[in-house]
């Protein structure tokens, strides 16, 4: 069978005269929910780029724009013509293709008329396997008006959304029904239909502002000025820009301070076409309601901004509405929305004092019917573990009596308010919900604060827990998921973490190092793990060797935080982290031994110094060599660095004892010349047994030394 080779003919695609021209599609639909459109129009335009691709249509940009009745595509520089193919196919050998009098087999006739090539239009080129026969056919470009019709419809088949829906005969899905299609290529209309709609060059414009007549458009500047004519702002990023400096004026002009919220920003720039910022207020009696309780309120049930006193810092009995509409009394607009969110606060202050009327004690006893995983209990046995847990983290963090039952106390409510109204509600309250419960309940301040941060850090960027005891329950919380979720058997694997175990590890990573916290996280995660097997659940096969892959599984998370936070070298995290003692180790000290590593490995010494150990390592690795006693008596030539050893170990050990590690590894550089001067002179592998036990003995001390640090050999440096 024949080999086939594409190529792409340079030469023709600058032999035609048509310009570029641009591509303008649009999918007119019914509201799209605002968080399906960002994802839509990522995946649109990757399509787009993708699909022109492989149909050899060259092009300078796509982009894509969008509101919740349109989605848009745009192909800028768009080629007139498809690139041409050159297609190679080999044939069969000269031998074959030919006989003695030199004329063209039936083997040759066949693979010609095969490739649809006459039998003189055949090539003979020379192979590593010998002189073959091929045929070579160019295949021309088609115009790209023809290549659209065919291509546009297949990229808009391949949107998809969380979820879809037919609404009419075609079947076809989409999120919401399909009112009307554009497609202009050129300044003309390009002829597609697609679920049984047809293409034209007219969009249509805002629902009320713009009315019902479409309006024509020949090309995405006439498109984007037209529709701003009948009141939509297509492009998001100016409705994005438009907003933020909507919400900036309106609160200078009400004399309050905005609570920026990104995902606010995102919903109101998603959720219009003609946004119009409105300040609007609410009953100062409501103020009386935690300012988390109503912000959230705000948030989630009406997509208001929240904002707060400019001068107390407090919240404002004030909020901004971002409307859809301009019309001449705005004044109705903003009053709708003040009773709509009259309603949304009676509501939450109703919640709020209800659940004040039984205790977080009562509630925690209730947590038996609140099931934590099935394979895992209840919260109730959840909250149970964390309570123990935490109380000997705050032993072996050397805290004192009152602050160990500082935190068993808060542990031991800290799920409690999963019961309550409000956060049945908004689960995003958990945790601060059971803070004010509990201060109201007359917990001590220390305890309600450690409930209402054990939750943080709620994300990579988010604050930690203002409290030594909040962060000792956020820790045990933490630890006690993870240990549990392993004990079971539910690992994370490659992408997939349905219990956001990754993020718990991180969260863990941060309290400790952020928090200068010095705990053996070691010793922590095997109490975390005996706590677990006590309570009686199930151990996946495999347990025994759980502390290591949960370790493996922290540091990985150490990995990518000090990648991400502290620009720390791949292979430095790795040579520290892979000679750690997996059942006693402390997150701060690794941390510490990688930037001493890393900033000594700048220095030019530090290299030649790398490739004399990791020679050094290799011998005593290849000859499986178990340290023996050295016998000094017995050297030759190799004194000198068994004596630069014993002075150098001597400063080392004392520097790793103090914790002082880049003066501990300069110790160990200060051993170079002697390393050098050993491989210069001494040869190893010496025909005397005795000799050579001896000198393998002393590099396996040496190698040792090092290896009680990192695992040097791990280190990259040039020529190594």
């Amino acid at each position: 069978m024949g080999r086939a080779k594409v190529g792409t003919s340079k030469k023709h695609a600058t032999s035609r005269s048509s310009k570029p021209a641009e591509l303008l599609v649009e999918i007119g639909s019914e509201e799209l929910p605002f968080d399906f459109i960002a994802p839509a129009l990522a995946s649109l335009r990757e399509c787009t780029e993708r699909m022109l691709g492989e149909s050899r249509l060259s092009y300078r940009r796509v982009r894509t724009v969008g509101t919740p009745r349109r989605l848009a595509l745009v192909v800028d520089g768009l080629a007139a013509y498809q690139d041409a193919t050159v297609k190679e196919t080999m044939g069969p050998s000269k031998a074959v293709a030919f006989d003695q009098a030199g004329q063209p087999t039936k083997a040759a006739i066949g693979f010609a008329a095969g490739q649809g090539v006459s039998v003189q239009d055949l090539e003979l080129r020379q192979t590593p396997k010998g002189q073959y026969l091929f045929a070579v056919k160019r295949e021309e470009g088609q115009p790209a008006g023809e290549v659209l019709r065919e291509l546009v419809p297949q990229i808009i088949a391949k949107l998809s959304f969380p979820k879809s829906m037919k609404w009419n005969d075609a079947g076809v899905r989409f999120a919401r029904p399909v009112r009307w299609l554009l497609a202009v290529y050129g300044g003309v209309m390009l002829p597609i239909e697609v679920a049984g709609i047809k293409a034209g060059h007219t969009t249509y414009g805002h629902r009320i502002l713009g009315g019902k007549k479409g309006v024509a458009v020949r090309d995405y500047a006439s498109y984007e000025s037209a529709l701003k004519r009948v009141g939509v702002v297509v492009d998001q990023d100016k409705r994005r820009t438009l907003i933020h400096e909507q919400l900036t004026r309106v609160s200078q002009k009400a004399g309050v301070h905005l609570n920026a919220d990104e995902e606010l920003l995102e919903q109101a720039t998603y959720s219009t076409e003609w946004p119009v910022a409105i300040v609007g207020s609410f009953r100062p009696e409501y103020l009386s309601v935690p300012s988390e309780i109503l912000i959230t309120s705000m948030k989630e049930h009406q997509g208001f901004f929240s904002v707060r006193d400019k001068k107390r810092g407090d919240l404002a009995a004030h909020f901004i509405a971002i409307a859809n509409n301009e019309v001449k009394d705005m004044a109705l607009i903003r009053q709708g929305n003040e009773r709509v969110l009259a309603a949304r606060l009676a509501d939450a202050r109703f919640f709020y004092d209800e659940d004040r009327k039984t205790t977080l004690v009562e509630r925690a006893a209730k947590l038996s019917g609140v099931v934590f995983h099935q394979k895992l209990g209840t919260m109730a046995q959840k909250q149970e573990r964390v309570t123990k847990l935490a109380g000997l983290l705050a032993k072996q963090m050397g805290m004192s009596n009152e602050s160990v039952a500082i935190c068993s106390r808060a542990a031991s409510l800290c799920k409690a308010d999963l019961l309550s109204g409000i956060v049945g509600e908004f689960p995003e309250l958990q945790g601060v919900m059971g803070g004010y419960y509990a201060q109201h309940d007359g917990e001590p301040l220390t305890v309600s604060h450690a409930i209402m941060d054990h939750y943080k850090p709620r994300a990579m960027e988010g604050g930690l827990p203002r409290s030594l005891e909040g962060q000792v329950v956020s820790l045990a919380d933490r630890i006690d998921t993870i240990a549990a979720f392993f004990h079971v058997g539910m690992v994370p694997t490659g992408s997939e973490d349905p219990f956001a175990l990754r993020r718990h590890a991180t969260a863990i990573v941060r309290i400790v190092i952020e928090g200068s916290l010095r705990l053996d996280l070691g010793q922590a995660i095997e109490e975390a793990r005996t706590i677990v097997a006590e309570s009686g659940f199930k151990a996946a096969a495999g347990s025994d060797v759980q502390q290591q892959r949960l370790v493996e599984f922290l540091f990985e998370r150490v990995r990518y935080y000090g990648r991400v936070k502290h620009g720390l070298r791949d292979d430095v995290m790795d040579a520290v982290l892979v000679v750690a003692n997996h059942r006693r180790f402390d997150v701060q000290d690794q941390l510490a031994k990688m930037h001493a590593l890393q900033e000594i490995t700048t220095r030019e010494e530090f290299d030649q110094l790398i490739i004399g150990f990791k020679r050094a390592h290799r011998l005593v690795e290849k000859e499986q060599w178990d340290r023996g006693p050295v016998d000094a008596a017995a050297f030759t030539d190799e004194t000198e660095l068994h004596r630069q050893h014993g002075l150098r170990r001597k400063d080392f050990d004392e520097h790793m004892h103090q914790a002082e590690y880049l003066k501990a590894i300069d110790a160990l550089v200060r051993m170079k010349p002697a390393i050098d001067a050993f491989f210069a002179g001494v040869m190893v592998n010496a025909e005397d047994p005795t000799l050579r036990k001896n000198r393998l003995s002393l590099l396996k001390d040496i190698d040792e030394t090092f290896m009680s640090f990192a695992d040097f050999s791990r280190i990259v440096v040039q020529g190594s």
